[in-house]
C-alpha cells in the first residue's frame, strides 16, 4: 500500500457538484492542492450524464409542482422564487466562468428553449390561470405568457398540436426564457479546468474508508478499481459529491451530523426520439401535471435536448425502482445503508408514503404500450416506431429524522457539514444540478467561515448580485439578466 503525498482538499465523485466546488476553489485558493476521485472512468457518468436527468436547468418556470394551490384556492409562490432566485446565482457563475476562460464552449452544455407548463381539462386551466397571474408581478417570471388559442398554440407546438381535437379547454405558460442544460458536458469543462490548474483527478478509483485524523484533517482509502491497488490519501477538507454513494460515505465517516437519515431510491425510465421531423416540430421543454402520488418531479413532460450537438425529444420520467443508490450501483446500497439510527426513520417513511408506494408499484406494471399512450395525451400523432426507451440514472431521495412522525421524504437537495467544517456532502435530487452554485457556496460559508468574508470580493465578481434578492430589486435582477445573456451567448438565435 503506498502513501499518497497530502492534499487541501479531497473532491468525490465526478458529477456536477465537484466539479463547481472544485472550480470555485481553483480560482478562490489557487495554490491549494485538490484531488478528485471518480469510482467510475469518466467525468459526469451517473447523475450529471445528460441522459441519466432531464436537463431543464430547474428555475421554476414550468415545474407546477413549486407553485401549489392552497386550500383557499391562492398559489403559493414563495417556492418557484426560491428556485429561481438559486438559479440566477448558477447562471451568473456561469457567465463569469465563460467570460474568463472556465468555460471554454458554451453552446456545448446550454442551449435557449422556451419552458412551458400544458393544462387541459377546465378546473386545470382556471389554476393555470391563476398561476400565472400570482406570479405575474414577479421581475423574475415577468415574461411568462398566457396562451389557450388552438391557432396559437399550433403555432408554437405543432407536433402537439397534429390530431388534437381541442375539444376541451387548455392553457400554456410559455416562458421564452428557458434553457435546456447538458450537465454532463458542463462538468467536463469544468473539471477540465481544473485538471489545468493543477488538480489531480483519479478515475476508475473508490473510496472505500475515510477516518478522522488528530490534526483534524483525514484520512481516506482509496482503491484502484482496474488494479486492486490500495493507497492512502490524507485531507484537511472533503467534500462528498458521489450522488447517491455520499450517503454510505458520510456514514463512515462517523460524524454526528448524518445521524437519523436516510435514503429511498427512485429510478428513471424516458422515451426518445432523434427523428429530424419531430425535433423540428418540438422547440420547447413542456411540463404537465403531477399525477396523484407521484414525488413532486414526476410530472410527466416532452423535451427538446441537445446532446454532443444533436437534437433529441425526450418523453418522461416514468418510475422504476431498484435497491441500487446509483445507476451503476450495488443490489445492497439499500440495505447496507439500514442503520440503528435511520431505522425508525425509513419505517415512518414506510407507513406515511403509500400514496407513493402505490404510485412506483402502478409506473413499475407500465407495459411500453402504456407509455406511448401516456406520450399521446401531449402528442397525439405519437408514433411507437418513432420512440426508444432509455433508463435514466438513480435518484435517493433523502428521509430525515421526524419526533412526530419518525421519518419524513423530502424531495431536494440537503447539505450536510461536520461542527469543525472538515468534511461536506450533498444528499438529495432536484432541482441540485441547477442550483449546484448556491449550494456550493452554502458549503462555503459553512464549512471555510474564518475565510469565507475575506473570498467575498472575488465571489462578488463570480455572482454580482450575490447577497440580494433579485425578485425585490428588479433593476439588479435587469442588468445581471442582460449580462448573463449576452455572456452565455443565450441573445443569438
Amino acid at each position: 500500500m503506498s502513501e499518497l503525498a497530502r492534499t487541501d482538499v479531497v473532491l468525490v465523485g465526478a458529477g456536477i457538484m465537484s466539479a463547481t466546488l472544485g472550480a470555485l476553489l481553483r480560482r478562490l485558493e489557487p495554490d491549494w492542492s485538490i484531488t478528485l476521485i471518480e469510482r467510475l472512468d469518466a467525468v459526469a457518468a451517473e447523475s450529471s450524464g445528460p441522459w441519466n436527468n432531464a436537463g431543464t436547468g430547474h428555475s421554476a418556470l414550468c415545474e407546477m409542482n413549486y407553485t401549489p394551490q392552497r386550500p383557499d384556492g391562492s398559489i403559493d409562490i414563495a417556492k418557484a422564487v426560491l428556485v429561481n432566485e438559486q438559479f440566477q446565482v448558477t447562471r451568473q457563475f456561469w457567465a463569469y466562468a465563460a467570460q474568463n476562460g472556465i468555460l471554454t464552449d458554451v453552446r456545448g452544455f446550454l442551449n435557449p428553449v422556451p419552458h412551458v407548463s400544458f393544462v387541459h381539462g377546465a378546473q386545470r386551466v382556471d389554476y393555470l390561470r391563476r398561476r400565472w397571474l400570482a406570479l405575474a408581478a414577479n421581475p423574475l417570471f415577468g415574461r411568462t405568457e398566457l396562451i389557450d388559442d388552438p391557432d396559437e398554440f399550433a403555432r408554437r407546438l405543432p407536433f402537439m398540436a397534429a390530431k388534437r381535437g381541442f375539444s376541451e379547454p387548455f392553457a400554456l405558460n410559455w416562458a421564452q426564457d428557458g434553457t435546456d442544460v447538458d450537465f454532463g458536458a458542463l462538468s467536463r469543462q469544468l473539471i477540465g479546468f481544473c485538471v489545468r490548474n493543477g488538480t489531480t483527478a483519479l478515475f476508475g478509483h473508490e473510496v472505500g474508508n475515510l477516518s478522522r485524523r488528530s490534526d483534524g484533517g483525514w484520512t481516506l482509502s482509496v482503491r484502484n478499481r482496474r488494479s486492486g491497488e490500495k493507497r492512502k490519501l490524507t485531507a484537511k477538507f472533503v467534500f462528498v459529491g458521489a450522488g447517491g454513494g455520499a450517503l454510505r460515505l458520510l456514514q463512515r465517516s462517523g460524524i454526528a451530523e448524518v445521524k437519523g437519515f436516510a435514503g429511498f431510491p427512485i429510478g428513471g425510465r424516458f422515451l426518445r426520439t432523434d427523428n429530424p421531423a419531430l425535433t423540428a416540430a418540438h422547440r420547447a421543454k413542456v411540463y404537465g401535471s403531477p399525477s396523484p402520488g407521484a414525488p413532486p418531479l414526476g410530472a410527466l413532460h416532452l423535451d427538446l435536448r441537445f446532446v454532443n450537438g444533436k437534437s433529441w425529444l425526450v418523453f418522461g420520467p416514468y418510475a422504476g425502482w431498484s435497491p441500487k443508490f446509483l445507476k451503476y450501483g450495488r443490489f445492497s446500497d439499500l440495505p447496507r445503508s439500514v442503520k440503528s439510527d435511520n431505522l425508525l426513520s425509513m419505517l415512518g417513511v414506510g407507513v406515511t408514503q403509500v400514496k407513493l408506494l402505490n404510485y412506483l408499484v402502478g409506473q413499475l406494471r407500465l407495459s411500453e404500450p402504456d407509455r406511448v399512450r401516456a406520450l399521446r395525451e401531449f402528442a397525439p400523432s405519437a408514433s411507437d416506431s418513432d420512440w426508444e426507451p432509455t433508463i435514466a440514472g438513480q435518484r435517493v431521495q433523502v428521509i430525515r429524522r421526524d419526533k412526530r412522525k419518525g421519518g419524513v421524504l423530502e424531495f431536494g437537495t440537503t447539505v450536510l457539514c461536520s461542527a469543525d467544517g472538515s468534511i461536506a456532502g450533498v444528499l438529495g435530487g432536484s432541482p441540485g444540478a441547477s442550483t449546484a452554485v448556491p449550494i456550493m457556496l452554502e458549503v462555503l460559508e459553512r464549512c471555510f467561515a474564518n475565510r469565507y468574508q475575506s473570498w467575498l470580493p472575488a465571489l462578488k465578481e463570480m455572482v454580482p448580485s450575490l447577497g440580494a434578492e433579485l425578485s425585490r430589486e428588479p433593476a439588479l435582477y435587469d442588468e445581471v439578466w442582460s449580462w448573463g445573456t449576452k455572456a452565455l451567448q443565450l441573445d443569438v438565435a
